[in-house]
C-alpha cells in the first residue's frame, strides 16, 4: 500500500512567491500523513491566464529556485513530488514538469508536448516523449492536462508498464464534463491508477480525483476548494484488475501508431 497526494490550489496570478508559500504548506501538511507521491497542478506557481511576457518573466531553468525548494521539500517530507513549472530553455519556454524522488533528486523533466489553444501562441512544444519514472509509489507517468485527452499518450504509457499515471492540469469549467468522461476512461482502458490534479477557481473546474484500475472514483476533491487529497493505492490490486480485465495482454501492439517497436509488457 503507498499514500498519495494531490494538491488542489487557486493559483495567485504572476505571484510566484505567495504560490510557493501555499504550496508549501500543502506538502508539509501531506508530509505529516506520511504520503509517498505529492502531485501539484500544471501552472500552479503562475496562474494560466498570463501573457507570453509575463510568462517569460517568471519561467526558470531546471535549477532555478522552484525546483531548489521542491527539491527540499521532497527530501524533508520523503516523498517524490511532480512540480510542474515554467521551464527556460535558451530563451524558449514550456510548460514542464519536474519529478523529484523522496530523496530530493531530479529524476527527470517532462514537457507538455500537446497545446491546448492560445498556449501555442505563448510556449513552444515538448517532445512527443512519454517517460517512466520507476519511485517508491510505483512506475509513474506524466500527463500534463491536454495531453490526457489523447488516448494514445495513456495507451503508451501503459505499455512501458506504467502503474499510476499523474495529470496535473489546468481544466476549466466549461470543460468539466471531459475531465469526468476522459479520467477514467483512460485508467479502465490501460488498467492504471490515474491522479488528476486540477487547479480551482479562476474558471478551472477543480474535481481533483484518483481513479481505479477499473475506472471507479476512489476519492474527488471539490469544485469550488482548495483541497490536499490523500488516498492510499494497493498495487496488488492493480495487478488483480488486469487479470479481470486483460485489455494489455491482449493487445496487439500493431494498434498503436508505431507500435510494432513498442514491447507490450508482461504481467
Amino acid at each position: 500500500m503507498f499514500q498519495i497526494a494531490g494538491v488542489q490550489i487557486t493559483p495567485i496570478m504572476n505571484d510566484k512567491e505567495a504560490n510557493l508559500k501555499r504550496g508549501k504548506h500543502f506538502i508539509r501538511q501531506a508530509a505529516q500523513e506520511g504520503v509517498d507521491l505529492i502531485v501539484l497542478p500544471e501552472l500552479w506557481t503562475t496562474g494560466y491566464y498570463l501573457s507570453r511576457d509575463a510568462y517569460y518573466s517568471l519561467s526558470e531553468t531546471n535549477n532555478g529556485p522552484t525546483i531548489s525548494l521542491m527539491q527540499e521539500e521532497a527530501y524533508q517530507a520523503k516523498a517524490a513530488i511532480v512540480c510542474p513549472f515554467v521551464e527556460n530553455i535558451n530563451d524558449e519556454i514550456y510548460i514542464a514538469a519536474a519529478i523529484m524522488d523522496s530523496s530530493g533528486d531530479l529524476r527527470g523533466i517532462v514537457r507538455k508536448s500537446l497545446l491546448w489553444g492560445r498556449e501555442q501562441s505563448i510556449f513552444k512544444r515538448g517532445e512527443i516523449k512519454y517517460p517512466i519514472f520507476d519511485l517508491k509509489a510505483g512506475k509513474i507517468g506524466v500527463l500534463i492536462c491536454y495531453e490526457m485527452e489523447f488516448p494514445e499518450t495513456s495507451r503508451l504509457l501503459a505499455l512501458e508498464g506504467a502503474e499510476i499515471i499523474v495529470c496535473p492540469s489546468v481544466w476549466s469549467i466549461a470543460a468539466s464534463h471531459r475531465w469526468d468522461i476522459q479520467l477514467p476512461a483512460r485508467a479502465l482502458d490501460n488498467t492504471v491508477y490515474v491522479l488528476g490534479v486540477n487547479t480551482v477557481g479562476n474558471n478551472s473546474c477543480g474535481k481533483s480525483k484518483l481513479i481505479s484500475p477499473l475506472g471507479d472514483i476512489l476519492v474527488e476533491a471539490s469544485d469550488k476548494r482548495e483541497e490536499l487529497l490523500i488516498r492510499a493505492i494497493d498495487k496488488e490490486a492493480l495487478y488483480w484488475a488486469r487479470e479481470e480485465v486483460p485489455y494489455l495482454a491482449d493487445y496487439l501492439n500493431k494498434l498503436t501508431p508505431g507500435g510494432a517497436k513498442i514491447p507490450i509488457p508482461t504481467y
